[in-house]
C-alpha cells in the first residue's frame, strides 16, 4: 500500500501493480479494491496482474488469463464470465 501511495506522488497516467491483495486480510482487500477503482475513475490506466479474479474483473476492461507462460484468453470481464470452458481448465481450484 506504501509503494501505491509512493507511486501515485508521481501523477502517473499509467501503474503497474503486481498482486496488491496478496496476503491481505478480507476487509483490506475490499479496500484495496475500492481503492484501484478510484484510480480508474480518475483516468490512470492500471496493468493489474492479480488473482484474486473478483478485484480484477471488477475493475478491468481487458482480461488477459495465462498458464504454462502464454495467453489463453484475451477479452471482456463479460466474455471471460461467459466462457465456461477457460473458467474449467484456468480459473478454477
Amino acid at each position: 500500500m506504501l509503494t501505491l501511495c509512493r507511486t501515485l506522488m508521481g501523477d502517473p497516467r499509467f501503474i503497474i501493480i503486481d498482486e496488491p491483495t496478496e496476503g491481505l486480510a478480507p476487509k483490506i482487500v475490499a479496500q484495496v479494491g475500492e481503492f484501484l477503482s478510484e484510480l480508474k475513475n480518475k483516468g490512470i490506466s492500471i496493468l493489474l496482474i492479480e488473482q484474486k479474479l473478483s478485484i480484477a474483473l471488477d475493475i478491468s476492461d481487458r482480461v488477459y488469463v495465462m498458464g504454462h507462460g502464454k495467453i489463453v484468453f484475451e477479452g471482456t470481464p463479460t466474455e471471460l464470465k461467459a466462457n465456461t470452458a477457460i473458467q474449467k481448465e484456468w480459473l478454477e481450484v
